[in-house]
């Protein structure tokens, strides 16, 4: 075993070199222990929205589990403003309090919650087309950027076009120095995990509201970090959801 460690390393392979540094050891990390601040979270909105409360249809989580699948077909009508707010709410909204702590519908190391949904509304009844940030605590969102962005949205990936036609995509960010601050570079991983957890609430939400979604993991990074003024090291898109009407 320590022959093949040795051997990855000795390559110097990227993703087993990651897996081995974010490692515990009875004696602690394995990898360089760098202390951090934890980091102050603001934005410049050019204007904020309040949600409805969500409404979630009656669906069992049996038939949401049975019925979830990768759906890449959309129709071009719009989402309503209430089935966003559904939406987002199941994916990682306000889910109770505990101790002083607001709890989220996907589970985070710590509560810490690295993982914010920014989206792009190009067809969302109530609002503007625009670059997005939800807001859970507030059930609101957050305008960062007017106007269409179906054009650049057309570069993000192989599968562009694809996304291009949904008249919502959601992109799900980290910013990492929220949960490394705490748990160091093992914090990666952590919002990996919860990133995971945050698409399948997607996904199943995307069920019980008759929706289509599928996660999109193949795109340009430095790309689409740029357009959304992330650095691409500190914070991040790890993955993207194109949701909309499904095709019947």
């Amino acid at each position: 075993m320590l022959l093949e460690l040795a051997l990855f390393l000795a390559l110097n392979l990227p993703g087993p070199q990651f897996h081995h540094l974010t490692s515990y050891s009875p004696r602690g990390y394995l990898g360089p222990v760098k202390w951090q601040k934890r980091p102050k979270m603001e934005w410049t909105f050019l204007r904020k929205i309040k949600l409805p409360p969500p409404e979630f249809p009656p669906i069992s989580l049996e038939e949401a589990l049975k019925n979830r699948r990768s759906r890449r077909r959309f129709y071009r009508s719009p989402i309503k403003l209430k089935v966003l707010s559904g939406l987002l709410n199941a994916a990682d909204g306000i889910s109770g309090e505990k101790d002083g702590l607001k709890l989220r519908t996907a589970p985070s190391a710590g509560a810490l919650y690295p993982i914010f949904i920014y989206f792009f509304a190009e067809e969302v009844e109530g609002l503007e087309k625009g670059l997005y940030l939800f807001l859970p605590e507030e059930n609101s969102v957050g305008l960062l950027k007017r106007g269409s962005f179906r054009r650049q949205i057309l570069r993000f990936s192989p599968q562009g076009d694809m996304m291009a036609r949904a008249p919502l995509l959601l992109v799900l960010v980290s910013f990492f120095q929220r949960v490394t601050w705490k748990y160091l570079d093992r914090g990666y991983r952590y919002a990996y995990m919860e990133s995971g957890a945050i698409s399948q609430n997607i996904y199943l939400a995307c069920e019980a509201y008759g929706l289509s979604t599928v996660e999109v993991a193949a795109f340009y990074d430095t790309y689409i970090n740029q357009l959304l003024d992330l650095d691409g090291t500190t914070s991040g898109v790890l993955a993207l959801h194109p949701v909309g009407p499904r095709p019947k």
